[in-house]
């Protein structure tokens, strides 16, 4: 009987302590969940969607505007094939530790972990395999080790090969981002830097006059739910990722509104063409204020009436014929 309660003890206690274990996950999570979701209300919601051609897998240059590096896309239509600066499309590495090690690397990386465990716990290097209690103890070591391996590979070809993601970029791109300098045009350009542009793909003033328009024009549309505006001021896939966010706006029987917006600070960070399909990426810097209410009382339920900043990526296309049309927007890390 001593043995029973023994046994029962001590799967209460490791219950108790999963459970903590959990909680205090969700402790953490859930704040930070909140604060993304009531924060980021205007268009595009505070997440990166959209896409860049052959570029959706490759982050922009940073700019003045934007110095740190930019979020990978929640939502996008492209995906990964050939041709694309993406890590995702990469073959697989063969050898010990390569995602096509086969049969070898998960043996030797049992073996690996079940010694590692040996001499951490006074086993010896070859200790840990005869302490293992069951299969699953194994399991938790292979996936334990993999994942260590992988993270150091990983962390090895970023420090040795820095500008891997652009070493494929196409022929017309733009070198980087481009100097900012502010514009002397009463009236004009905003917050844009423009002047020396060496690009294939020259971007000028008009062009910059258009960027700025249209995030006044997009940020208005979202406010006022107008899906018809929306559609001549944005590509369809990105309209299609307003739709979603204003239904689910909708359910919550709220509406955000985004006033005051006026551009600080823009720098271009990449112009090329693909086809017949022109791209720009910029930085913006802007004001704004914004803030979630109820339909039915008015009152701010998100937000704030104060006015704030926001630093985003915004990419821009166009083909022949055709004004600039809004085809992504990225967040800023």
């Amino acid at each position: 009987m001593p043995g029973i309660w023994e046994t029962h003890m001590t799967f209460s206690l490791r219950s108790r302590n999963l459970f903590k274990t959990i909680a205090v996950v969700l402790a953490l999570a859930l704040p930070t969940a909140l604060a993304i979701s009531s924060a980021d209300a205007r268009a595009g919601g505070g997440m990166s969607s959209g896409s860049r051609g052959s570029r959706t897998y490759s982050a922009p240059p940073s700019t003045t505007t934007a110095p740190g590096s930019t979020s990978q896309f929640n939502r996008t239509y492209t995906q990964p094939g050939a041709g694309m600066n993406s890590a995702a499309s990469a073959p697989a590495r063969g050898g010990l530790f390569g995602r096509g090690g086969g049969f070898l690397g998960g043996l030797a990386a049992g073996f690996l972990g079940a010694g590692l465990l040996g001499m951490l716990f006074g086993g010896g290097l070859f200790g840990g395999l005869g302490g293992l209690s069951s299969i699953l103890g194994l399991i938790i070591q292979i996936a334990l080790v993999v994942l260590v391996v992988r993270l150091a590979m990983s962390w090895w070809q970023r420090r040795h090969a820095p500008r891997a993601a652009y070493a494929n970029a196409d022929a017309g791109a733009a070198p980087g981002p481009q100097t900012n300098y502010r514009s002397g045009l009463a009236g004009g350009l905003g917050g844009f830097g423009f002047g020396a542009n060496n690009a294939p793909l020259e971007i000028k003033p008009d062009d910059y006059e258009a960027f700025e328009r249209l995030l006044g024009e997009i940020q208005t549309a979202w406010s006022n739910e107008d899906v018809s505006k929306l559609h001549t001021l944005a590509t369809p896939e990105m309209v299609s990722y307003f739709e979603q966010d204003l239904a689910q706006n909708r359910s919550r029987n709220v509406v955000n509104k985004v006033t005051n917006v006026k551009l600080l600070q823009g720098d271009l960070a990449e112009s090329w063409r693909e086809g017949e399909t022109e791209y720009a990426t910029v930085a913006l810097r802007f004001a704004l204020t914004d803030k979630t209410v109820d339909r039915n009382t008015g009152a701010v339920v998100a937000g704030s009436e104060q006015p704030g900043e926001a630093t985003e990526i915004w990419t821009f296309a166009r083909r022949p014929g055709t004004g600039w049309e809004l085809s992504a927007i990225q967040q800023t890390n």
